[in-house]
């Protein structure tokens, strides 16, 4: 396959690396709204070549997919058009930020048969990897309760962030409403759980700092909301709790961070640790052990790369990870050993599902299907949250095609 990068921003060069490495991509491109950028990484990755613009580069028969790594309110008008043009698509997260263009992108992924991956790194997040299998193995009993966050302060790298994509009028697009960037939560709690959520009532907290960053007058989006928390009704009965915080007290450890409440055994992960709860082995009805888990998730082996000298040192943790004990590297390829991996182990399977969907001609674990599930929450949440917490319903688009078992 032929992958063509619109977007060279910080994140971008992740991907382009390891794409450059993977046996079954044959070359990769780039373009950028501002030239300057894809050139640079042409020389430094060895680039195929360049295009103008990204209208250029879904006209030409050199690709044929594209990875989409421009600003997260931006997907999904890009991705419509790159389907359209016919080729396969790898979409950072979100997936998109309205209703009409997630089902947009799902019509015309069902039409088309080309493959739609959203890149959500919570799906291969360790503890969620672990609670899956657990799920799957019955361990749980009934997960009843579950809860994801997203706990991300703005002094903690995205100021930097921000001023670094944003230009001049960065503040206008430093508001985004939280609940609209909802996956690194929810994308953990519905990656376990084989479930979707079908309604929410959300609080939306506003902003005191007064610096001109979620100020309704300056937002793009005319949000004022810093934090939100939002509580979900689930089909199988369940409950799902997500926060999403810009203004916390907290800067180090697990910026996404799950628990589950089964009726047999409990797990809950803290931002540095996480323990499970389970019942005595023969003993029906009797609780047992606590057991202290935060080694079965620790990222070990992680290197800051070379070139990321422009990101904020509190951001490089989204850059700069090993893997953890419960992470099966069997499956991926050979040459991705000692390569620079990120968000806690997960940048080396989202590069290598992409491909492996493009080359099977299959749709990957999260599809069109599985990314409008994770990300529609969230967009109806920051709606419920503008009409003060009024429960709203959430739609869905069905489960789309079987998920493979990579």
């Amino acid at each position: 396959m032929k992958i063509g990068v619109i977007g060279t921003g910080q994140f971008a060069r992740s991907f382009i690396s390891l794409w450059q490495m993977h046996p079954d991509v044959e070359a990769v491109y780039a373009c950028d709204v501002v030239p300057e950028r894809a050139k640079e990484h042409q020389e430094k990755y060895d680039l195929a070549g360049v295009f103008a613009d990204a209208d250029e580069m879904l006209a030409s028969d050199e690709v044929d997919s594209v990875a989409v790594m421009t600003q997260r309110w931006s997907h999904g008008p890009l991705v419509l058009q790159a389907l359209e043009a016919g080729k396969n698509v790898y979409s950072a997260v979100p997936m998109a930020i309205s209703v009409d263009e997630i089902k947009a992108i799902i019509d015309k992924v069902a039409e088309t048969g080309l493959i739609y991956m959203m890149g959500e790194t919570s799906y291969y997040n360790p503890a969620v990897v672990w609670a899956r299998g657990k799920v799957a193995e019955g361990a749980f009993g009934r997960v009843f309760y579950s809860e994801g966050d997203y706990v991300h302060d703005m002094d903690n790298g995205f100021y930097a962030a921000y001023k670094y994509s944003g230009g001049e009028d960065w503040k206008k697009t430093a508001s985004y409403p939280p609940m609209l960037y909802p996956t690194h939560a929810i994308g953990g709690v519905l990656g376990a759980l084989p479930t979707y959520a079908t309604s929410v009532s959300c609080i939306g907290i506003p902003d005191d700092r007064g610096d001109g960053v979620f100020d309704k007058n300056v937002s793009l989006w005319g949000n004022d909301f810093s934090n939100m928390s939002a509580l979900f009704h689930l089909a199988d009965g369940g409950a799902m709790r997500t926060n999403e915080f810009r203004r916390v007290g907290y800067w180090q450890g697990h910026e996404s961070r799950f628990r589950f409440y089964g009726t047999e055994s409990v797990m809950e992960q803290t931002g540095h640790g996480a323990t499970w709860s389970i019942k005595t082995e023969g003993e029906d009805y009797r609780k047992g052990d606590t057991l202290d888990i935060s080694d079965l998730f620790y990222t070990r082996g992680g290197q800051v790369p070379e070139g990321f000298g422009d990101v904020d040192p509190a951001l490089m943790q989204s850059f700069a990870s090993g893997n953890a004990k419960v992470q099966d590297r069997s499956r991926l390829p050979k040459e991705f050993e000692g390569a620079h991996n990120g968000h806690e182990g997960s940048h080396h399977f989202l590069a290598d599902d992409f491909v492996r969907g493009v080359t099977t001609k299959t749709q990957p674990p999260v599809n069109a299907w599985k990314a409008a599930r994770f990300t529609l929450p969230g967009v109806i949440a920051l709606e419920s949250a503008r009409q003060n917490g009024a429960r709203l319903e959430i739609p869905d688009f069905g489960d789309g095609p079987e998920n493979p078992a990579w």
